[in-house]
């Protein structure tokens, strides 16, 4: 007969090779079954390391219980494989949740025009990823530790407390499990997207990461702007592409009278038609003020988003300016001020003192006036006053008669 040990050693030897075998013919099978598909090079990338290190565990696990000699650590032995397990295929099942939102996002690209639905894809996807993760995770801490008798143990009292803990702890962690419901219902929404291009406390920037507590808004200047989810399902913002990336952008310019809106308009064509920044949607000159001694040019101009929009305005806007110098420098802005000499035969006009006004005075301005009181009754002051020294005497009367 072999020593015990030895035997043990060569137990545990071919219980690796079987699993070294088992991993190659598991791969190999993933690989045949999809040849023309590239989604087997990234199940085998994510899972290749869990799935070896949990069949080697297993083989191992196996080989110590049928041939391990000292038999009094075969408790220990088993907590230990058993702890090991558990986190080993905790961290499969995380590469297997990888895996599957990674070929989810391969599907779905943002970096293209019209990505809308994408987009949205790829919020949700990553948000079930952190989610799943999460979960894999608590579970895999709470299996390891119902291993061990005395937390089993401790855990019967905690389910007896359960009520008084779950109130505490709600009200410990009311703001963190806030912002995760908020971060759920951004996710499934709609209403705001990875890659959106929002408003938020007067930034403008791109929607770089949703999580289940923050949002990270990229800002066009290479910030980052943290806020908590909650901030987003109780306050206002902006969101340029909830619909589409398409904007309409304006350049005022405020210029003297005698500039000319036709001559500006026919060279607002000519510019936007020298530039592959105009989408060709819309393009509209305007006068949109004329007061304070100057009139306000407005030009409505469209772009397909929003950083080509930021940049068809400015060229717009040194174009018409430098137009303006250049062909009609009376255009340009200016402040008069007349100087006169004061006046010693100005005849100053007294007041008028005339009771006529908008709503008293006339028959048309009663009747104005009655359309605001509707059915309030108007009360005459002096019929109010007889009609109260009437009463006062018909009671002085009646007290009179009861004496």
């Amino acid at each position: 007969m072999l020593d015990p040990w030895l035997q043990f050693a060569l137990t545990l030897v071919i219980a690796l090779v079987v699993a070294i075998a088992v991993t190659v013919v598991v791969s190999l099978v993933t690989r045949l079954a999809a040849r023309r598909q590239s989604w087997p090079a990234g199940l085998i990338r994510r899972a290749r390391n869990p799935f070896r290190a949990l069949v080697v565990t297993i083989a191992t696990w196996i080989a110590v219980t049928v041939a391990f000699p000292d038999r009094d650590w075969m408790p220990a032995l088993d907590q230990i494989f058993t702890i090991l397990v558990i986190v080993i295929a905790a961290w499969l099942l995380a590469a297997l949740v990888t895996f599957a939102t990674d070929v989810t996002l391969g599907r779905y690209r943002i970096d293209v025009p019209d990505n809308r639905v994408a987009r949205r894809i790829r919020t949700q996807a990553l948000i079930v990823r952190r989610l799943s993760i999460a979960l894999i995770v608590i579970m895999a801490i709470g299996a390891v530790l119902l291993t061990f008798p005395s937390v089993q143990a401790f855990g019967a009292s905690v389910l007896a407390s359960a009520g008084i803990a779950s109130i505490i702890a709600g009200l410990a962690a009311q703001s963190v499990l806030a912002n995760i419901f908020a971060g759920l219902q951004i996710a499934f929404s709609d209403w705001l997207r990875v890659d959106d291009v929002v408003v938020v406390e007067g930034e403008w920037g791109r929607v770089g990461e949703i999580t289940l507590s923050y949002v990270v808004i990229d800002l066009w200047d290479d910030r980052r702007l943290v806020l908590p989810c909650t901030y987003f399902t109780t306050t206002p913002f902006q969101n340029w592409t909830r619909q589409g990336s398409e904007l309409l952008g304006s350049v005022e310019l405020d210029l003297d009278w005698r500039v000319s809106p036709s001559r500006m308009r026919t060279h607002l064509e000519t510019v936007l038609a020298g530039t592959d920044l105009y989408d060709g949607r819309a393009s509209v000159l305007q006068v949109t003020e004329a007061t304070g001694g100057l009139v306000r040019v407005r030009i409505l101009v469209t772009a397909k988003d929003a950083p080509t929009l930021f940049d068809l305005r400015c060229i717009v806007r040194e174009a018409m300016v430098s137009w303006v110098q250049s062909t009609m420098p009376s255009a340009l802005p200016v402040q008069r001020v007349m100087m006169t000499e004061h006046d010693p035969d100005l005849t100053v006009e007294p007041p008028q003192t005339g009771d006529e006004g908008l709503f008293t005075g006339s028959a048309e301005a009663e009747a104005r006036a009655s359309s605001f009181t509707q059915a309030i009754p108007v009360v005459n002051p002096d019929a109010a006053a007889e009609d109260q020294t009437s009463k006062s005497t018909e009671t002085r009367s009646e007290t009179t008669d009861r004496t």
